[in-house]
């Protein structure tokens, strides 16, 4: 089957057979010499783009890059803002035709220590432009190298070393401003590829022991932040497999839960505290008893059962027959849009965790920290998903199940947008405090001090916090009508 690092993987010869046009950023801004920085500022914002060709006589003579805008307010202050481009720009600029190989652009940008590079046609004429950030997925030799490492490890050792790769590969995506979702992604891309090979290195195992290989159809899901594409440093086992044996096909997945599990465990993913993991028959069924657990879920959810919906529910299939997984997320959207009392449940348990904001706005914490996956990211992912699974939407990344449902009309399409930013603003708080630790020798912990933040981070967070209680009444209002 297909692995989440495969797309590491062919990243390797994407540079030598894709052109330029094909990964450029069009259209491009341009904007006058004459112009000052408060309108180039302005246009950046509004564009969400990273730089500006500036023109004299709508000729390209140089470029503004937000490192730019950066540079000169640090310097000269709001004094800066009123300077005309042509006294902060950089020039010449630097350009690359459209129809060269990728990797005549990376080579420029690399050799000329460029971020930025402005693309034309045949006749030299600005068509786009091709920046660092962009190309930054398909130069980091240490992601090729782990997408490989991973797939073809041949030991739980070989797993863990690959695996260890991920806290400087981090780094250095954070180095070149790459947001933390993508690290995310990544990260989980890992865990996933992981949790696959320790499955084959299982089954193996298991052929060699004498068990036979696979009676049945099977597969493997990992659930949790997993099933989301939100893992991070410190996560642990959630998993789980589905199967279509029989009474006498149990032992044989049973065995291979225990297997699988000892050997993430080996290869460096701890076990699941909770026990949410293939090696406990809660969690390895076959495919008719998971439908008939999702149906007591829906028809009798209480609150011993909330936590266990709460981590199964985002499950995605990473080894084995990948059609037993959709057929459970549909049972799963259609059973649980239907019921009023299960969705209530759950965004119930999403409106009970409370926001560390005291009386007067200031933050609450515990000795000096907040638990922003506790307080922010969890209770923001829960709401996503109660209205997610209202409305149909399959998706199980947040961002992507905020999308589905402003393209669905069943949430404005700003505030999806706001939510989404704020998801991306706690997931980067978390990446990066687990990265401190790491650095630090300590465990990855999502425990931030407010005080290493800066005003403006500070001001996010307040505001994220209040974002997160007011959506206690968005799934109010939304559940009314259920």
């Amino acid at each position: 089957m297909r692995r989440e690092t495969e797309s590491l993987e062919s990243l390797d010869s994407f540079p030598y057979r894709h052109r330029v046009f094909e990964v450029m950023s069009a259209p491009i801004a341009m904007m006058p010499r004459t112009a000052d920085l408060v309108e180039a500022s302005r246009v950046m914002a509004e564009k969400g783009i990273s730089s500006i060709i500036v023109t004299d006589m709508d000729a390209p003579v140089g470029i503004l890059t937000e490192r730019d805008v950066l540079r000169v307010v640090a310097r000269s202050g709001s004094i800066g803002l009123h300077m005309p481009l042509s006294a902060i720009m950089s020039s010449p600029v630097i350009t690359v035709n459209e129809e060269a190989l990728v990797f005549v652009a990376m080579g420029r940008m690399e050799h000329l220590n460029l971020r930025h590079l402005l693309v034309t046609d045949r006749h030299h004429n600005p068509v786009g432009v091709i920046t660092s950030r962009g190309l930054l997925k398909l130069r980091v030799g240490s992601g090729l190298a782990l997408g490989d490492e991973i797939g073809s490890a041949p030991s739980p050792e070989e797993l863990k070393a690959a695996r260890s790769l991920l806290p400087s590969l981090s780094e250095k995506l954070m180095a070149e401003d790459v947001g933390a979702t993508d690290i995310a992604g990544i990260v989980t891309s890992a865990l996933c590829d992981t949790t696959a090979r320790a499955a084959e290195l299982s089954e193996a195992s298991m052929i060699e022991d004498g068990w036979g290989a696979a009676p049945t159809k099977y597969c493997v899901l990992v659930l949790g932040s997993g099933g989301r594409g939100e893992s991070l440093f410190s996560a642990d086992q959630d998993n789980a497999i589905v199967h279509l044996g029989t009474d006498q096909d149990t032992a044989w997945f049973a065995e291979l839960g225990r297997r699988l599990c000892a050997l993430l465990a080996e290869a460096g993913v701890p076990l699941c505290k909770g026990g949410v993991m293939a090696s406990n028959e809660t969690w390895c069924r076959s495919y008719d008893a998971w439908r008939k657990a999702i149906d007591r879920w829906v028809s009798e959810a209480n609150g011993d059962d909330i936590l266990n919906v709460d981590i199964f529910i985002d499950f995605k299939a990473v080894h084995g027959s990948l059609d037993l997984a959709d057929g459970l997320r549909d049972h799963l959207l259609t059973k649980g849009a239907r019921s009023s009392q299960f969705l209530h449940i759950l965004a119930a348990s999403s409106a009970d965790m409370k926001v560390p904001l005291g009386l007067f706005g200031q933050f609450v914490t515990q000795e000096g920290r907040i638990d922003v996956k506790l307080h922010g990211m969890m209770p923001l992912v829960g709401a996503v998903r109660v209205l997610a699974l209202k409305h149909k939407v399959a998706a199980t990344a947040t961002s992507e199940r905020l999308a589905g449902l402003a393209e669905g009309g069943h949430l404005p399409a700003g505030e999806a947008k706001s939510l989404a930013a704020l998801h991306h603003f706690l997931l980067g708080l978390m990446v990066r405090q687990q990265l401190a630790c790491i650095k630090a020798g300590t465990a990855p912990s999502n425990k931030i001090d407010p005080s290493t933040l800066t005003n403006d981070e500070r001001k996010l967070l307040k505001a994220g916090f209040k974002q997160v209680k007011a959506l206690t009444w968005v799934l109010e209002n939304a559940l009314s009508s259920v």
